[in-house]
């Protein structure tokens, strides 16, 4: 199994975890925020698929321009926009390159540094990760309390 492939089945072990919590989110819940300085639930899982989508693409370009640009959706039916961010998302990883993926990348303007591709793939899992975590207190406080694991094995 080549390391991409290992990587878009850790990707999607996380993800598919993600597409759960997203799925509890009810529309009169799109804006809950469980506290006053938290972003909005509709904020924090748009700001989460389209962040991993734009790391990915920053690699496959090799430049920070992807940062600037934004899918659009239709930001009311999660659901949706979660399908649509994750094939995106998949489909860039699987088109990567072992070239891309050891290319450095020029992102002090952004980030302060200059980072490999793999590098910036880490960063958006472990950014994934961090969301995620809060995705389950956002749904917890919406009242479920079935929940899944924090990852699925693939």
């Amino acid at each position: 199994m080549s390391q991409t492939s290992k990587f878009i089945n850790y990707f999607m072990a996380h993800r598919s975890v993600t597409i759960e919590l997203i799925s509890k989110i009810g529309e009169e819940h799109i804006e809950y925020k469980p506290t006053e300085t938290s972003m909005p639930a509709r904020a924090l899982v748009t700001h989460m698929l389209s962040s991993f989508q734009k790391f990915v693409a920053v690699v496959k370009r090799g430049d920070a321009s992807p940062m600037r640009e934004k899918l659009e959706v239709d930001e009311t039916d999660l659901n949706a926009v979660a399908e649509l961010y994750t094939s995106e998302t998949r489909n860039l990883l699987e088109s990567l390159t072992v070239e891309e993926l050891d290319r450095v990348i020029d992102l002090t303007a952004i980030f302060g540094m200059k980072i490999s591709g793999r590098g910036l793939l880490q960063v958006a899992m472990d950014h994934e990760i961090h969301h995620k975590g809060s995705l389950f207190v956002y749904v917890r406080e919406m009242g479920h309390t079935k929940l899944p694991g924090f990852v699925r094995k693939g």
